[in-house]
């Protein structure tokens, strides 16, 4: 009977909703200010480094609170016989958890290309070194995004923003190697920042030093590509290891058997 009273629920939240008589989305947007609260700060972030500048935020939160909501009117209809405030709690975690998984997604993603997205930087860096030969740091990072590894992108587009809005200070640098976390990044951000303030006596000298210093970030990387290779290969390799030795062991298990059986 419970089984029946759940999918009836289903049916006439769904019917409510095909029909408008319940919009879900309406009522996300009367409470917008509230759900935006619930908006982990590195959500957009995540979002762009998955899918990219295309992707609509609002689209893909709207979403994850939709399913959600879904879900806890769905756990308060199993509930319906012996409704309680356990129940109600049990229907609001289980929403909550529904919510929290797409982020998890994101997260887990972006930690499983981190050394990916890692081992972008030095060949960006290896561009805008050759443009800041012929232009000043601000006009070659700018003249870089468009040719920049897409997840760079809105960070090197706030990071001239504000030095166009006159922030001659290191922030926005640093605030780029923040919102950017990988190897190296912050090291990176303070050559540049300090080479942006060079004198043009100095400035071969210090576009020297932030060669030398990229071309070690590059031969880090590949060696980093080197090892991961080499580890997947002995993870694959000790796995046929191993599904040999349990089928050599069941063989003979199974061969003892039969000849006791004989």
């Amino acid at each position: 009977m419970l089984i029946e009273v759940v999918v009836l629920g289903a049916l006439i939240v769904f019917v409510l909703h095909y029909t408008n008589r319940i919009d879900g989305n309406r009522f996300i947007d009367d409470n917008r200010n509230y759900f935006l609260k619930m908006k982990e700060s590195d959500y957009e972030f995540l979002v762009k480094a998955r899918y990219g500048d295309g992707m609509d935020m609002d689209k893909l939160f709207n979403a994850r609170l939709r399913n959600a909501l879904i879900v806890i009117v769905l756990v308060i209809f199993f509930f319906l016989s012996d409704l309680s405030y356990v129940n109600i709690l049990f229907a609001l975690l289980a929403g909550y958890g529904v919510f929290k998984l797409d982020y998890m997604n994101l997260k887990n993603f972006y930690k499983s290309h981190l050394h990916k997205i890692d081992s972008m930087l030095p060949h960006y860096l290896k561009s805008l070194e050759i443009l800041i030969q012929h232009y000043t740091v601000p006009v070659a990072i700018g003249k870089s995004i468009d040719d920049a590894p897409e997840i760079f992108r809105e960070g090197l587009r706030d990071l001239i923003e504000q030095i166009n809005q006159g922030n001659s200070t290191i922030d926005p640098y640093m605030e780029f190697a923040r919102k950017y976390p990988v190897r190296d990044s912050m090291r990176m951000m303070r050559l540049l920042y300090r080479l942006s303030l060079g004198r043009q006596e100095r400035k071969q000298e210090q576009l020297l030093m932030f060669a030398r210093t990229i071309s070690n970030l590059q031969q880090k990387a590949r060696d980093t590509m080197y090892k991961n290779r080499l580890e997947k290969m002995e993870g694959k390799t000790m796995s046929m290891l191993i599904t040999t030795a349990v089928g050599v062991m069941i063989l003979l298990v199974l061969s003892v058997v039969l000849m006791m059986g004989i």
